[in-house]
C-alpha cells in the first residue's frame, strides 16, 4: 500500500496510529464514521478557511458538527473569514477534498486549528492525506505534531 506524506511523518516520529482504508468515493466524515463503525464525533474533517488577508487556515472539526465562521473569525482575531470553495481548497493544498490533512501539510503556509470539542477525546480519526485513508491517533500526538491551536470553531 502507498504511504502518504502523513503516514511517513507519523512513522518518522514514532507516533503510534491505526490506519483505516475505505472507498475513495466516500468524502464526508460522517459517512467515513459509518463505514468504519466509529462515532461521528471521533472522525474529524479538515476544512480550508480563508481570511481576507493572511495565511489560509486548516480547521479540524468533528464530522457531526458544523463550522461556525463567526466563532472562527473571533478566535483568530479577524472580522470575517469564509470557507474555501472546493476548487480553492484543492488548489491551495494540492490534495482532494475528502483527503485534506493537516498532517500532510506541515511546513506549508497554513495556520492549523482544532475545535475544542476534540479535547474530550483520547483518540481522534483524521485524513491521512488521501481520499479513502484515515488514521486514528492520540489527540495529544496530533496537537504536538501539527502545533494546532485549540479554538471554539463550532456551535454545539
Amino acid at each position: 500500500m502507498e504511504k502518504t506524506n502523513a503516514l511517513r511523518l507519523l512513522d518518522a516520529r514514532g507516533i503510534p496510529y491505526r490506519l483505516f482504508t475505505f472507498s475513495p468515493g466516500i468524502h464526508s466524515a460522517t459517512e467515513v464514521a459509518q463505514v468504519l463503525g466509529l462515532p461521528a464525533h471521533q472522525v474529524y474533517k479538515t476544512l480550508v478557511v480563508l481570511r481576507a488577508q493572511g495565511r489560509p487556515m486548516l480547521v479540524m472539526i468533528a464530522g457531526d458538527r458544523e463550522l461556525d465562521l463567526k466563532r472562527v473569525a473571533a478566535a483568530v482575531g479577524d472580522k470575517k473569514v469564509r470557507m474555501a470553495t472546493q476548487r480553492e481548497a484543492e488548489a491551495l493544498t494540492g490534495l482532494q477534498v475528502g483527503g485534506i490533512s493537516a498532517l500532510a501539510l506541515l511546513g506549508r503556509p497554513f495556520d492549523i486549528f482544532l475545535d475544542r470539542a476534540a479535547l474530550a477525546l483520547e483518540q481522534i480519526v483524521v485524513s491521512a492525506g488521501k481520499r479513502g485513508m484515515n488514521v486514528q491517533l492520540a489527540v495529544d500526538d496530533l496537537l504536538r505534531i501539527t502545533r494546532a491551536r485549540i479554538i471554539e470553531a463550532t456551535t454545539s
